[in-house]
């Protein structure tokens, strides 16, 4: 929820508010790495297991789990070995400390992020970390919890990531300086990097690679949530970006595509969204909105909308809704016929029927945060922020199948790789210290 200011950090909120324009090349690239040995691309064994990444933003750290069926966890990554060293640098200098603080404050609801999202490499060896609070992605040795390469983003705060069907680059949003950077997993080169709208938030890659979406959210951190000071969000839109020349191919602002349905009162801060197995159609959550939105990709309009149920125990006032959002998060079956959708401040997850926009049954959930697809494709599994667990709603017939207890704030959960006989870094190794490239 929107955490009130302290007196002595009113002006950090100030400079949250206002777009940073850092150049990329703000950002020095890391050197290259070092090319994987046989031990460093399969830690123990050639062979590699599917895996749930959960990330504990407020924790720093991500818990590994099985992908489907029980949800048990394997082990635990730290994502914040270098902590100290951040920290140092952070205090040394005034701009970074405010807007570190101003985090914590606004987005971080009194708490540092540690981690938003993460992805791991084709071969297993490593997890790949956007950092909000240290603004920057780095790799962490899933073998040995230490740093492989460390890159700083531009601005003052990393976001949302994605990764591209091969898994070789990882797109992370740069959310002050309005910027998407396209990193190779590997290295942590930056490979490209693309402008967007303001606080560039989700992003996904399409056609097989070819196109990057990404979606601006604006402003979600300040307390002018009425609709009358909608204009005061930002601009926001959608910007498709060629993922090769990184020149913007599209923009897609969804104010007038909302008008045009004829629902002027919603916002057009497109949130979580999820594509058809075709990409034809876009489902989308916006701000404020308990609820989602179709969009015909080809033909450029919203076609349909639907009202999820509210929670009464939900207050109305929406400055006491998580950084705007109503619902966030929401993922497709396999197959495209079911929707699953996280009620984040209505405390339910449910799975709706995509041909009807039948709702199943409302599954009770402590501020839902993420939804995404089990390992074998059968259930939706939701991160449940308020009760530091993650639970499995099966597709099928909308009840829970499993939950199990993880650490402190999950947000993003990513299906993911690891060596098969991998259960985490030791603790003297989780703890060890090392040079990292930067």
């Amino acid at each position: 929820m929107k955490t009130a200011l302290p007196p002595t950090l009113a002006g950090v909120a100030v400079a949250l508010s206002i777009t940073a324009a850092v150049p990329a090349s703000a950002a020095p690239a890391p050197p290259p790495a070092p090319a994987p040995t046989a031990a460093t691309a399969a830690p123990g064994s050639s062979a590699l297991r599917e895996v749930l990444f959960v990330g504990n933003n407020w924790d720093g750290t991500a818990d590994v789990l099985e992908p489907s069926g029980s949800l048990a966890r394997i082990g635990r990554i730290n994502v914040i070995p270098d902590k100290d060293q951040r920290m140092l640098e952070i205090h040394l200098n005034p701009l970074k400390l405010a807007y570190f603080l101003g985090i914590r404050w606004s987005v971080g609801e009194g708490h540092d992020q540690f981690v938003d999202d993460m992805y791991s490499t084709p071969d297993g060896s490593a997890v790949v970390v956007s950092r909000p609070s240290f603004a920057d992605v780095v790799s962490v040795d899933v073998a040995t919890g230490r740093l492989n390469w460390r890159f700083p983003v531009s601005g003052y705060r990393s976001d949302h990531m994605a990764v591209s069907p091969d898994g070789t680059r990882v797109a992370v949003s740069a959310s002050t300086s309005n910027r998407v950077h396209v990193l190779d997993i590997r290295t942590g080169r930056e490979t490209g990097s693309f402008t967007t709208g303001d606080k560039p938030h989700e992003n996904v890659f399409t056609d097989g690679g070819k196109r990057i979406w990404n979606s601006a959210i604006g402003e979600v951190n300040t307390a002018l949530d009425d609709p009358f000071w909608d204009f005061t969000k930002g601009d926001r839109k959608i910007t498709v970006a060629d993922a090769k020349t990184y020149r913007t191919v599209k923009v897609i602002d969804m104010r007038q595509r909302l008008d045009a349905f004829g629902r002027k009162d919603l916002s057009d801060a497109v949130r979580p969204v999820a594509f058809t197995p075709d990409e034809s159609t876009l489902y989308f959550q916006v701000s404020f909105f308990n609820g989602f939105l179709e969009y015909d990709v080809a033909a450029d309009r919203i076609t349909r909308a639907k009202t999820l149920p509210k929670n009464p125990a939900t207050s109305e006032d929406r400055t006491t809704w998580v950084n705007d959002s109503r619902h966030h998060g929401i993922s497709m079956s396999p197959g495209g016929d079911k929707i699953c959708v996280a009620g984040t401040m209505g405390d339910y997850a449910t799975v709706v029927d995509r041909a009807t926009l039948e709702e199943g049954p409302l599954v009770p959930a402590s501020k839902p945060y993420w939804a995404t697809v089990s390992g074998d494709g059968r259930s939706c599994v939701v991160s449940e922020s308020g009760s530091d667990s993650v639970t499995a709603i099966d597709f099928a017939t909308g009840r829970k199948v499993a939950s199990v207890p993880v650490g402190d704030h999950p947000q993003r959960v990513r299906l993911g790789k690891v060596a098969a006989d991998w259960t985490g870094p030791s603790a003297a190794r989780e703890s060890s210290r090392t040079a990292v490239r930067e």
